[in-house]
Order: structure tokens, then sequence, then C-alpha cells
């Protein structure tokens, strides 16, 4: 695989750039408002990605704003491209304004609906060219909502990073995916906690425990070894970044936001594969058991696991020297016990684009890039620290320079990972495998 060559930052630096340059809020420049004047009425919206994500959150970015439509999609298969395009016209026909000459498939299709007049760019494709669209979408002056994970390689990471200032520096709106940020009983529950409602915090336990995502796709005779690989990506780590990306994400970004985005020290853990073995689940882990340090001695203990048969659970439980907090309960119990009593709060989903559509319309950019790369870069550790059996330094990490795939394909190119005589894909194994 490739290796990029640059010039990491250490920690203190990472932190200094990002806590400087990646605000919550930026001030609106020009080019923001050439993008779209504040004010003024229909928002178009492109989005890069048709599958249930990706038609998903461009119903959510429709919802946000009743002036907004959707005029311009791309996705690599035809297939899809039709099926999540007629899903949205089902769901919001007053809003899908998307005709023929604006429906692109192919690899190249993302330039082109990012050319097309689109005021916002939505990604949510395969998690491996989430950092490349994104660069591209700010390139071109794009208000950007972006899928989780934002990166899944170091390299990934540094390209978000850079995007993410220049987005700053026009005045652009990049929001994230990463939703559980956007839900108001989340919101005020953290609140709470970073007010001191538990006292200091002494370790966190973020758990993600659940049945392995479903797919139906089987290798038609057709189809290229990549074009399998693509249909199917979630299960192959160069797309997707393992389950850890897509999955456990979730949860230890709840932990980061504990820990005011605060990157741990250090890292080491435990992963492997029990009981996937169909070869429709790729390359995946099915299980991964991480362990980050941070330099003040707090411990954030972070389970994932996708098998079938087995204890499902999703929570976050946060323990302090006065209390502890179940988060997804929005509980408080200790010194201090408290349960959010206000009205049942809307889609996360929706208001993730309420967010940015409202600072869109205001000339008051919203950036979350700080969050978007931490907390990429905390599935990033912890995948290498699963895969290698080592322990691994967050600054040695951010250094790292190994990509899981490249960033230019089709479906001809061969792919990093490819079956034996018996169709079963090569998993790394701890104690042995290398990064790269």
């Amino acid at each position: 695989m490739s290796h990029h060559q640059q010039r990491s930052p250490s920690r203190r630096e990472f932190l200094k750039v990002s806590a400087a340059g990646l605000s919550v809020a930026a001030c609106a420049l020009p080019v923001a408002r050439s993008a779209h004047a504040a004010g003024s009425d229909t928002l178009k919206i492109g989005l890069i990605g048709c599958g249930g994500r990706g038609a998903g959150a461009a119903a959510n970015a429709m919802n946000a704003d009743a002036n907004s439509k959707l005029v311009a999609v791309t996705d690599i298969f035809e297939d899809k491209l039709q099926k999540g395009l007629q899903s949205l016209k089902g769901m919001k026909p007053e809003q899908v304004a998307v005709d023929a000459d604006h429906c692109f498939v192919g690899f190249d299709g993302y330039e082109k609906v990012i050319a097309s007049d689109v005021d916002v760019v939505v990604i949510a494709c395969a998690s491996r060219f989430h950092p490349k669209y994104l660069k591209a979408a700010i390139d071109a002056n794009k208000h950007v909502f972006v899928e989780k994970p934002h990166a899944i390689d170091p390299p990934g990471i540094h390209t978000v990073i850079a995007a993410c200032e220049q987005a700053k520096q026009k005045g652009l709106s990049v929001v994230s995916g990463l939703c559980w940020r956007y839900d108001r009983g989340v919101q005020e529950t953290m609140k709470r906690l970073h007010d001191g409602a538990i006292g200091d915090v002494v370790a966190i336990q973020e758990t993600y425990m659940r049945t392995p995502y479903h797919t139906n796709e089987t290798k038609k005779g057709d189809w290229s070894e990549t074009e399998y690989q693509f249909r199917n990506w979630y299960h192959f780590s160069w797309l997707s970044g393992d389950d850890i990306a897509q999955s456990l994400i979730h949860s230890m970004d709840k932990g980061a936001w504990l820990m005011r985005d605060e990157p741990p020290v250090v890292a080491y853990g435990q992963g492997g594969r029990a009981s996937l073995n169909e070869r429709v689940y790729g390359n995946v882990f099915d299980h991964f058991s991480i362990m980050y340090e941070y330099a003040n001695g707090v411990r954030m203990y972070a389970i994932g696991r996708a098998q079938s048969n087995c204890h499902n659970d999703v929570s976050d439980i946060f323990l302090g020297t006065k209390g502890r907090c179940n988060l997804l309960k929005n509980e408080i119990a200790g010194e201090t016990n408290w349960k959010y009593a206000g009205p049942k709060p809307p889609s996360m989903y929706d208001e993730e684009h309420v967010a940015l559509f409202q600072a869109i319309r205001s000339g008051t950019p919203v950036n979350n890039g700080t969050y978007m790369v931490r907390s990429s870069m905390l599935a990033i550790l912890g995948q290498m620290v699963a895969y290698t059996g080592q322990q691994i330094a967050w600054d040695d990490a951010m250094k790292a320079t190994y990509t899981l795939g490249p960033d230019e394909c089709d479906f001809q190119t061969p792919p990093p990972v490819e079956p034996d005589e018996n169709g079963t894909y090569p998993v790394p194994m701890p104690g042995f495998h290398k990064m790269g």
C-alpha cells in the first residue's frame, strides 16, 4: 500500500492547531457569503452516496430546512442511485428536484456534484473517501455535512485537519455525522457533567454491542472483486475502517466529549474475529476492547462487538468522585440526583442539519472539525492497537504514514485484500500484523 510522507504534529502541536483552528463557530468571511448569501431563499443540496445512510442524510437535510432542495446526486452504482433517489422522491416529493442531467454515476461523480450549482454537499459514501471529498467540496467553496468516520487512517486525518482549517478561513460550515452531539437530552446531561455533577471523572465505560450489519450481497459472475467489495464495503476494512470506526466511534465520541475532546496519551487492547466466518463479512473484526489512558490518569474502556445470538448493549457509563452518569438515560446519581425531564428531543439526525442550515442562513459558520478529527483518530488508534496487539501512543499514531487503501481507484483496481481459493479473506493477526 502507498505511504504518505509528511510531517505530523506532536500531541501538543495537534492540540494547539485543532483547538485554535477548528473552532465550533468561526467568523463569517466573504467566501461564505458568496457560497450562499445569508437570508436568501432556496439552498441547493448535492448528495454523494445514495445508499441507506446517504438517502437518510439527504432526507434529514430537507427536514431541517423546508426551503432546501436536492438538485444533484451521485453514486458509483446506477442501481443504488436510482433506489436512493426514488426513496427520496417518495419522502420529499416537493423538495427533490434532480433531473437526469444531474444524476452522476461513477467514481468521478463527486466532482460533478460539487461542480453543480449547489450550496451544500452531503457526503455519506464509503468512508475511505470522506477526507478526499470533504477537501474537494471545501476547495470549491461549498458548505459540507460529512458522515462519520471522517477518516480511517492517519493521512486521511491530516487531510481533514487541513480541510476544516481551510473551511474556517473561508467562513464555510462543516458539520459532522457524529449525531449524539446534537441530541438535546445528551447535550443537557453533558453540560451538567462539565459543571461538576459527578465531580472529577474517574473512569469511562463505552459499550456498543450489536448484531452484524445485514448483507445480502453475494458476488455475481460479472462483478470484479473490487466491485463486490464496494457493494459490501462495511465489511472491508480498507473501505470502512472496520466496525470500530462504524459503530463504536459513536460511543467513544461521547467519552471524548466528556473529556472535553482532550486526546488520550496511549492506548492498548485487543480485537479479533470469532464468529463472522462467511465470505460476505469480508475481513473485518467482530469484536474490539480498547483501553485509552489520558494524561490525568482517567481511563476510557471501549468495548465493541458485532455478533449474532449474543447479549446486546449500547451504553455510556461515566464514573466520578461524586457520582455516576448513565448518559443515554440522561441520568445522574450520587451527590447530585438528576434526570432529564424536558420535552422529547427532536431527531438528532435532523438537528445536525438544522445547525448547518441555520449557520448558513445566518452567516455564522459552524465548524465541527475539532471533534471530527479527534474522535475519528480514536477509532484509528483503536484499530491500530487491536490489529497489531501493541500499545501505541497518540503521538506515534498521528505520525503514522500508512494508508488502508488507494485514494484513486475503479472497479478494475486490484483491492488491497483478496480471497483465497476457498473464498476466505485474510484477517489481521495481532502480534504479527503491521499497519501498512
